[in-house]
């Protein structure tokens, strides 16, 4: 009898697999990424388009989930494949900057990326129920919470950065 593929999970799994091994290429700088481009360093870039990314298309694609609800299935595999694709630039930011120095000051930066692994992880077991005895509204309840928590601690990331704080 022939299994059925869930095409889905098996993509969200390459994502996954693919930002691993880019993890490893970062870290160990099989791979120069500490190249600049302007004032600022390539890997910085690409966390913060990862960063915007994650900022401004989640709020719009619950937005349009609610004006356009026809169309839930094309925004949910945005929503799934577009953040998978930027925590995966967010992960390589993050590795680059822990293997730059044996003590790298990570501070708000460490605690913003706990907050982009929990949204991944609550993210991935909700959409593909990984584990089923995670009823869907606890799931759904603590991914929405850490995402509030996202936009607060990157906020607090930002300032810091800038040296304001």
């Amino acid at each position: 009898m022939a299994t059925k593929i869930n095409w889905e999970l098996l993509l969200a799994s390459i994502l996954i697999i693919s930002t691993v091994v880019l993890t490893a290429v970062a870290f160990f700088r099989w791979v120069n990424l500490g190249f600049s481009i302007g004032p600022y360093r390539f890997t910085h870039w690409v966390s913060w388009i990862g960063a915007i990314y994650i900022a401004l298309a989640v709020p719009l694609i619950a937005i349009f989930k609610r004006r356009t609800p026809l169309k839930i299935k094309a925004l949910l595999r945005i929503h799934v494949y577009g953040n998978l694709l930027a925590f995966m630039l967010i992960t390589i930011h993050f590795a680059s900057q822990v293997s730059r120095s044996p003590l790298p000051d990570l501070g708000t930066g460490l605690a913003l990326y706990v907050v982009v692994l929990f949204l991944v992880a609550t993210g991935f077991l909700q959409r593909f129920r990984i584990v089923p005895s995670i009823k869907p509204q606890i799931n759904r309840f603590i991914h929405a919470n850490v995402a509030l928590s996202f936009y607060l601690i990157i906020g607090i990331h930002i300032l810091h950065g800038v040296g304001i704080i």
